[in-house]
């Protein structure tokens, strides 16, 4: 039986890690500053954010929907952000009655108003499910933003603005979706609280 060099296992999976998040840094930040300006005026608006994806995608929405409506880093306001991969009888409901490529774009026109923006989230850019959602998303007058890999796909179709993670490999690709989701919701608070406290 071969034994598995674990150590060196564990420090190529850091390594490539911190070597994916060193080529957001270089070639993602415009789009990350697009994509929190656009947040930040919906949100002063009134608006809300929508996030949908499968699997892992389907844990990064609800994870950046719980960091905008509980806090961040400090204590604020809620602000209005809803996972679409929650509710198990919309899910359901919508699966058996209309099929799973259904799931979200529902959702979408069920909840979504013009000037709201919707989160699509796919590690492959194939989606389907979350590809018809952000085509609804379009058709409804929402800002539609997707977050995929380096490969283009139906997901970024319809979509406004474009967060390509450097990578084709769905792990480094989801840590770089959660990085991003954790700046922007930094820049989210900070923008529209520190300065209404002076700070």
């Amino acid at each position: 039986m071969r034994m598995i060099d674990k150590t060196s296992m564990i420090r190529s999976h850091l390594d490539a890690s911190v070597a994916v998040t060193q080529k957001i840094a270089e070639s993602c930040s415009d789009v990350i500053f697009e994509i929190t300006e656009r947040i930040i005026r919906a949100l002063r608006d009134g608006k809300k954010v929508l996030l949908c994806g499968n699997g892992g995608s389907a844990a990064d929405s609800q994870h950046i929907a719980a960091e905008l409506v509980c806090r961040f880093r400090m204590n604020r306001p809620a602000l209005p952000a809803i996972a679409l991969t929650t509710d198990t009888s919309i899910l359901t409901a919508v699966s058996n009655d209309f099929g799973f490529e259904t799931l979200f774009s529902r959702q979408v026109e069920a909840l979504g108003r013009e000037g709201d923006i919707l989160i699509g989230l796919s590690t492959s850019g194939s989606s389907k499910n979350v590809a018809l959602a952000m085509h609804q998303a379009k058709q409804g007058g929402l800002f539609a933003i997707a977050f995929i890999g380096q490969k283009s796909g139906p997901v970024s179709e319809f979509a406004d603005v474009i967060l390509h993670i450097p990578s084709d490999i769905t792990a480094r690709i989801q840590e770089g979706h959660a990085t991003v989701g954790h700046i922007i919701c930094d820049l989210v608070e900070k923008e529209l609280f520190e300065k209404e406290s002076g700070d």
